[in-house]
């Protein structure tokens, strides 16, 4: 069994995929889980991570407003009530953290992103190219599925830790953009930023494997 940490979710998706595969599963975010649970601390991941009690590291949802692609356009035409010079600010927060976990001292590591723009890239300590670029729809078991959805997602990866390995039905003909035609309002970033539980499971499944080979582990 590993000490496992999900950090930034407040979902429990990712989590409790680990836990039902038998590990010490914990969920970590600055805000509290969407529901009651003994199993999230809240808290900055960073100072989670000084616990120094972890075996595997996912960070499913770090802050990418201002490190995506798709928000780039904010940069230098800020959205009513911010300044260039918050959006700036907040590019450099965002890529701070994004470092941080990105370099963790945590044998197994797996941080989750969408596409980045050029200035996030340059700010990220020891950037390197994602591993690999993953669909919800990769993961659907059917047409109907919560996970029959269109969202590129892309993975770095600790040398450590296999490809994940489709394990859907469906060949993304279907698939749905929910994700990307959420309404505006105050959740919107939740809905997009939602995890998807065949995913979860095929993380779990896949990588969980793996920490339960490894004979410093058990």
């Amino acid at each position: 069994m590993a000490n496992v940490l999900i950090g930034c979710e407040t979902s429990g998706t990712v989590r409790d995929a680990f836990l039902k595969r038998g590990h010490n599963a914990w969920s970590c975010d600055i805000l509290p889980a969407d529901t009651p649970t003994n199993r999230h601390i809240q808290d900055d991941i960073r100072n989670v991570l000084k616990m120094g009690l972890w075996d595997f590291l996912a960070v499913m949802h770090p802050p990418c407003t201002r490190l995506c692609n798709s928000g780039v356009r904010w940069l230098d035409n800020p959205p009513k009530g911010k300044t260039k010079e918050d959006m700036w600010r907040e590019l450099d927060e965002g890529a701070s953290l994004f470092s941080d976990v990105l370099n963790a001292d945590v044998k197994y590591r797996c941080v989750e992103n969408p596409i980045m723009h050029k200035h996030a890239k340059k700010r990220i300590r020891n950037f390197k190219p994602h591993s690999q670029n993953v669909q919800p729809w990769h993961f659907a078991e059917s047409e109907d599925s919560f996970d029959n959805q269109k969202k590129a997602t892309l993975l770095w990866l600790s040398d450590n830790l296999p490809l994940l390995k489709r394990t859907g039905s469906v060949d993304g003909t279907t698939a749905r953009q929910d994700v990307h035609n959420a309404s505006p309002g105050e959740d919107r970033w939740k809905i997009r930023s939602k995890f998807f539980p065949g995913m979860a499971k095929a993380m779990a499944n896949q990588w969980g494997a793996v920490l339960e080979a490894d004979p410093q582990l058990t």
